[in-house]
């Protein structure tokens, strides 16, 4: 039975009016009399004892979720055998179905925002554990509010997955067009549910019509209109996305909400955003409600009962009013002819005067019979030119340059002192403020390093080790003395440990296999208290110490490929990051400034590129497409987050490594800056802690063996700082310690 309006429920929530009915209940805007705040009431009337449980249930873990593109829900109750009651945050706007309504279609801008922005929502919902489906998206659901955000609202058929058992807030129900085909009867409904109830959405929003139901064309009682014939204006890439996400069979689908956003972004050659940051236009000012004056249980005339449509008998189909073929009224169409009419006008218009303009201001590119007939144009002077000898070029010497080499010597001492230069051609880097911080000297620098050690791999005395070098004096010491071998250190953000890789086989930066048998270990910086911290050795390297100092990165084979995990020093458990999908292999992890993102190199169609996420795993995006003849990898950040420094080299390998950088900004396009940094090979290139400095490794000669270099941002001239007949590489700055 439908609540009146000015009722109060639960003793707290007065119901202001109904804003949708279906079968199993309605829901109602209602004001929150404790707190003064509008809210929206979700009304379910299964009241058995089974349907309570579950309903309790659910209600926990929706009250849990937090995402800019959901409603929080903020209260559950049950009402002996009258109902059972979610309450949620109330958006304020129109829904997607109200403003076809209006406009009959949307743009397909719109609906790539629109798309993008719930499979952000979905996303969250899949992978929360235990994973939410929220089994009953459509227009009417999609929220729009005053300032453009858009909101995935009503949970009321939500479900939760635990293991093999299923929890609902609801008896199981379909909206014809929206549901696919397993959402009817008894068949299992996945994550993948979601993702075809949102492509019919975004189906009917581009074209105005509902799409055939999912059922009857499992049947083949039905086929899907191509949605292009329905409006060709679609662009084909978003017609296949969509259309694609509408597949019968679920494993023809999307397989998760992150492949659908994906597929929609590069529809429109868009760049991928942050969480919540997707928005359209917002709705006209008269499109949103007026204020309304919230009547008292006294002064409320109940409002008249709308009959809810028919059910079948197992409860399972719900026929809503307002999911009807959308036809933009005839009155609207008019006025758009019109429109049109007046801007073709206008048009033509411009062109004339634009053509007479040019005309009179270049009177001299009319014909002269022409011209003699338009009294209107100035006059023109005529002239006759002659050459007076035919131009000789004459090219420039070629410039000449005999390239130097600053040596260091073990026992030299220097202070350095630059004029930053920018990074990049004519933007300085971002974010970096005050004056390069001069390598301080020997007496000066304190316990930790300041800006001036580096620790680094060596294999002077025939076996890889990790040495400290203290950049102003030239003098190194050992840290480790491992037997087989220890390489690619990595400092703790204290400055005070170092994680490192063991054995280790030599210098190799793009090793297309690690070692089966490596492990990584924790020791102090002065070369104490070793231990092994991941206990199953497949393939463990290429580790990165986190900002927060709690967790750390590395590259393993435990699943069979190269993939990024995270070890959390704290409870000593492991978590897998990367699943970009089959074959994919992801490797060399490097943590943002801020900790909360990753980037790293993952080889997809044979070739590495630079790629970044979030510290979970999540919204994982390319950065830079440099095409399938080039090799991008070892990715690391500068040090305000701005810009990603990376090692590339030709795809068959032939060609020594160079160092790009690109904007973080600017992900996901094509153009990147090529950093020059004197002879190749230029790799494993870091920042010191004031991002003025970069050290890396690289070789006078083709064939001479690998040394450290210094290099100021912005300059070209660069120091070497090892002579050592060995190898030197896998720099890396030691932080400032916090102690």
């Amino acid at each position: 039975m439908t609540l009146e309006r000015g009722t109060h429920l639960h003793k707290r929530y007065r119901i202001v009016e109904i804003l949708g009915q279906g079968g199993m209940g309605s829901v109602y805007r209602a004001v929150d009399e404790n707190l003064g705040v509008e809210v929206a009431v979700k009304e379910n009337l299964f009241t058995t004892d089974e349907y309570s449980r579950q309903f309790r249930l659910e209600a926990v873990i929706l009250a849990n979720l937090r995402h800019p593109n959901l409603p929080r829900v903020s209260d559950h109750f049950s009402i002996g055998d009258e109902g059972q009651y979610l309450v949620m945050d109330f958006i304020e706007g129109e829904d997607l179905r109200q403003r076809m309504e209006r406009d009959g279609t949307i743009p397909e801008d719109d609906a790539v925002q629109i798309g993008a922005a719930i499979c952000d929502a979905l996303l969250y919902l899949h992978t929360r554990k235990p994973p939410i489906l929220h089994r009953d998206i459509k227009p009417g659901n999609v929220k729009i509010t005053p300032d453009g955000h858009i909101f995935l609202v009503d949970f009321g058929l939500a479900k939760v997955v635990q293991g093999a058992q299923v929890t609902t807030t609801g008896a199981r129900a379909m909206t014809p067009g929206y549901s696919p085909p397993e959402q009817y009867g008894t068949a299992r409904t996945d994550h993948r549910t979601d993702i075809y109830s949102l492509g019919a959405t975004l189906y009917a929003a581009l074209c105005g019509v509902i799409p055939e139901d999912g059922l009857a064309r499992a049947m083949d009682n039905a086929e899907l209109t191509p949605l292009r014939k329905r409006n060709p204006k679609i662009s084909r890439r978003l017609a296949a996305a969509i259309e694609k996400a509408m597949s019968v069979d679920p494993a023809d689908r999307f397989q998760t909400a992150d492949e659908f956003k994906k597929a929609l972004l590069s529809s429109k050659s868009r760049t991928q955003q942050l969480t919540g940051n997707y928005t359209v236009t917002p709705p006209p000012p008269d499109a949103n409600e007026p204020e309304k004056e919230y009547p008292t249980p006294e002064a409320a005339e109940p409002e008249p009962s709308k009959p809810s449509k028919p059910v079948s008998p197992a409860g399972q189909l719900l026929a809503v009013e307002d999911e009807k073929p959308f036809i933009p009224p005839g009155k609207k169409k008019k006025e758009q002819k019109k429109r049109r009419q007046r801007g073709v006008i206008v048009f033509l218009l411009l062109v004339s005067l634009g053509l007479a303009g040019w005309i009179y201001f270049n009177p001299y590119l009319v014909p002269l019979p022409l011209r003699a007939q338009m009294p209107f144009l100035p006059a023109t002077a005529t002239f006759t030119f002659t050459p007076t000898s035919s131009p000789t070029l004459t090219p420039s010497p070629e410039p000449t340059f005999t390239p130097t080499e600053t040596v260091l010597p073990p026992s030299a001492t220097f202070t350095l002192t630059v004029t930053p230069r920018p990074l990049f051609t004519s933007t300085p880097l971002p974010g970096v403020v005050g004056e390069p911080t001069q390598i301080p000297s020997s007496t000066a620098t304190p316990q930790g390093g300041g800006y001036g050690q580096v620790a680094f791999v060596s294999d002077r005395t025939g076996i890889p080790q990790i040495y400290l070098l203290d950049v102003q004096s030239g003098i190194s010491a050992p840290i480790t003395k491992m037997s087989e071998g220890a390489c690619q250190p990595s400092w703790a953000p204290d400055g005070t440990r170092l994680v490192f890789v063991s054995p280790c086989q030599g210098p190799s930066v793009i090793v297309q296999n690690p070692p089966g048998d490596t492990s990584l270990y924790i020791v102090n910086a002065d070369g104490s208290g070793i231990q092994q911290i991941t206990s199953v050795p497949l393939g463990n390297s290429e580790p990165a110490w986190a900002p927060d100092g709690e967790h750390i990165a590395f590259t393993s084979m435990r699943d069979g490929s190269m993939q990024i995990y995270v070890l959390n020093l704290t409870d000593q458990s492991v978590e897998r990051l990367t699943d970009l999908g089959s074959g994919v292999e992801a490797r060399q992890p490097n943590w943002s400034a801020l900790g909360n993102q990753i980037t790293f190199a993952a080889k997809r169609f044979g070739v590495y590129q630079i790629w970044a996420m979030l510290d979970n795993g999540g919204n994982a995006q390319q950065i830079i497409r440099s095409g399938p003849t080039f090799l991008d990898y070892m990715p690391v950040w500068s040090k305000d987050d701005s810009v990603i420094v990376y090692s590339q080299q030709r795809a068959d390998e032939t060609s020594p490594p160079w160092q790009m950088s690109v904007l973080y900004e600017k992900r996901g396009g094509t153009t990147a800056t090529r950093l020059e940094l004197g002879p190749l090979p230029v790799e494993h290139l870091a920042f010191s802690n004031d991002g003025f400095w970069m050290v890396f490794q690289s070789r006078e000669v083709n064939g001479s063996t690998l040394d450290l270099y210094l290099i100021s941002t912005g300059e070209s001239e660069r120091i070497r700082l090892t002579t050592d007949p060995g190898n030197d590489y896998d720099p890396d700055w030691r932080p400032i310690p916090t102690r």
